[in-house]
C-alpha cells in the first residue's frame, strides 16, 4: 500500500536561509532515491500567485495555494519542501492541522544577520519606504510556538541544518517506505498522479 509523502514546511524572514536549505536537503533527499519537490515561494509568486498582493488578507491566499499543492503532492508519495516566508502563524497552523504529515521547520535567523546578507538590498529598500508591508520591518513575522524541528543559522551550517532535519525525520521513522526502487522510477507516469 502506497503511503502519503511528507510535506516539510521551511518559514522564517526573508533572507533567513530558507531556499538554501531546502535546496540542499532536496538534493539529499534525491540522492537517496526519494521523489521530492521543491516549492518555493519566489517562483509559486511569479507562477501560480501572480496578482496577489502583499496584505495578509493576500498573503494567507498565498499561502493555503501553496499548502493545496503541497497536498496533492503528498497524498502520492511525493516528499514536498516548501521554502516560503509564510508569516502569519495562524495559517500555517491552519494548514499543519488540515493536511497529513505536515512538519514545521523553523528557520531561525535574526532580522540584523538577515539584513546583513540582504544581497538584493529590499531591506534597506523597506526601511527607506520604498517597500511596504516588508515583513519583520512594517509586517510582522509571528514564530512558530511549536515548529518540529528549528535551525539556527547563526550557529548551523547549512549542511549541519539539512543533517538535523535529514536525522529528525529518520528518528521519527518519517523516511520509511517513500524510497522509490530505481528500476521502478525509469517507468514513473506523472500523468498518472491524482491530481
Amino acid at each position: 500500500m502506497k503511503r502519503n509523502g511528507l510535506i516539510l514546511w521551511l518559514t522564517g524572514l526573508s533572507g533567513a536561509g530558507k531556499t538554501t536549505i531546502a535546496q540542499r536537503l532536496e538534493n539529499k533527499l534525491q540522492e537517496q532515491a526519494y521523489l521530492v519537490e521543491l516549492l518555493d515561494g519566489d517562483a509559486i509568486r511569479q507562477n501560480l500567485s501572480q496578482g496577489l498582493s502583499f496584505t495578509k488578507e493576500d498573503r494567507d491566499i498565498n499561502v493555503r495555494r501553496i499548502g493545496y499543492v503541497a497536498n496533492l503532492l503528498s497524498r502520492n508519495g511525493v516528499i514536498v519542501i516548501v521554502s516560503l516566508i509564510s508569516p502569519y502563524r495562524a495559517v500555517r497552523d491552519e494548514l499543519r492541522y488540515s493536511t497529513k504529515n505536515f512538519f514545521e521547520i523553523y528557520v531561525n535567523t535574526p532580522i540584523e544577520v538577515c539584513e546583513a546578507r540582504d544581497v538584493k538590498g529590499l531591506y534597506a529598500k523597506a526601511r527607506n519606504g520604498y517597500i511596504k508591508s516588508f515583513t519583520g520591518i512594517d509586517d510582522p513575522y509571528e514564530e512558530p510556538l511549536n515548529p518540529h524541528i528549528t535551525c539556527d543559522t547563526t550557529k548551523e551550517t547549512v549542511d549541519e541544518s539539512v543533517t538535523k532535519i535529514l536525522h529528525w525525520l529518520e528518528g521519527m521513522n518519517q523516511l520509511s517506505g517513500l524510497v522509490i526502487p530505481i528500476n521502478s522510477r525509469e517507468n514513473l507516469n506523472f500523468s498518472s498522479l491524482k491530481i
